[in-house]
């Protein structure tokens, strides 16, 4: 149980990101839907954990050190190398979303032009890469427990600071921009890209237990996580509609109502969030192309971390709108291999 709980806060802590705790994701995918948004939030609750047990338990049965060996395996050898290459292209998408995420942090928080923000995390994730600061990322991942505690003090405020109708918030919420045409496409949308953003290294982790049924219950427990934290974000964005309709990060707006200081320590935590994820997806990227620890990974780490700043420039929440949904379409194809999967090794 202790293992699998350890596997569990691994899985959410991957899966969180910048993005979904900033609130944008989960507006255009969930609270633009109005009251429906909560089944949406229950529908992925219940996809992650189911899809999270089962990669982990492929991990663990395949003992793969690279998420390529899992996706051979349950692609075949010309299907795998096109799902390879989604996973690799949406690992670039990541990092330049993050990228764009810290400078609308810095604009709307502190009042610094997007461009400052964009460039200092830049270099403090090519710089990262390039000194192997891994004890740096080891001490951002823990900023997630802190930032579940943010999120439950923004939705107790949400809770009781509103004082509008259900059907006032269901009309506000339904006028604002959507990436998916109903409810449930917005939730399957919304799992499929965070399953190929997080497909890598939960196929990794998995390889590292023996035990398929702790690796399955470390995801059970993860989806739930997952869900609860995605319920609690999308309530606490519905409550408040009418004041945070323009804002690039919602959740932010909603700290910062609550208390100028808790708006600076949720800053503190998007920033943090956002560079673990930055740092982590610039990673996987660029091994994927070049030999690590090599000479020519550290030129190529700063070659992409420019290509990928001057990529951030088109916008936090028109990246949201855009790089997500696209690789959620095609993430279909990595689910629909994934339950395929699951239903041959049940067979076997």
């Amino acid at each position: 149980m202790k293992k699998s709980l350890q596997v569990a806060g691994a899985y959410v802590g991957l899966i969180v990101g910048a993005g979904f705790a900033s609130g944008q994701e989960v507006m255009q995918f969930f609270t633009s839907f109005g009251i429906y948004s909560v089944l949406g939030t229950i529908i992925a609750g219940v996809l992650f954990a189911f899809l999270g047990m089962h990669v982990l338990q492929l991990g663990s049965y395949y003992q793969t050190a690279s998420h390529r060996e899992v996706i051979y395996k349950i692609c075949g050898k010309y299907f795998g190398f096109a799902v390879d290459l989604l996973i690799t292209f949406f690992l670039f998408g990541v990092a330049v979303v993050m990228i764009a995420g810290s400078g609308s942090i810095f604009e709307q928080q502190f009042g610094i032009p997007p461009l400052v923000g964009n460039l200092i995390m830049t270099v403090a994730v090519i710089a990262t890469l390039c000194l192997n600061v891994n004890k740096v990322i080891t001490v951002i991942s823990s900023i997630t427990p802190y930032l579940l505690v943010l999120i439950f003090i923004i939705t107790g405020y949400s809770l009781f600071s509103s004082d509008a109708s259900i059907s006032q918030l269901n009309a506000l919420a339904e006028v604002q921009p959507a990436s998916a045409p109903n409810f449930i496409m917005g939730a399957l949308l919304y799992v499929s890209y965070n399953l190929a953003a997080g497909f890598a290294m939960l196929a990794v982790i998995g390889g590292t237990m023996k035990d398929r049924k702790t690796a399955g219950w470390g995801g059970i427990f993860g989806g739930i996580g997952l869900g609860l934290l995605l319920f609690l974000i999308n309530l606490s964005l519905f409550m408040n509609i009418g004041s945070i309709q323009e804002a690039d990060m919602p959740t932010l707006m909603l700290a910062t109502e609550v208390s100028p200081i808790v708006g600076v320590l949720m800053a503190i935590a998007l920033l943090g969030m956002i560079f673990n994820t930055a740092v982590g997806m610039l990673y996987a990227f660029t091994a994927r192309l070049v030999p690590q620890n090599t000479k020519k990974f550290k030129g190529a780490v700063v070659i992409i971390g420019l290509l990928a700043f001057g990529a951030s420039f088109i916008g936090f929440t028109t990246l949201v709108g855009t790089v997500y949904p696209i690789t959620g379409y095609l993430g279909f194809v990595l689910i629909i291999a994934v339950i395929i999967s699951w239903v041959r090794l049940r067979k076997a």
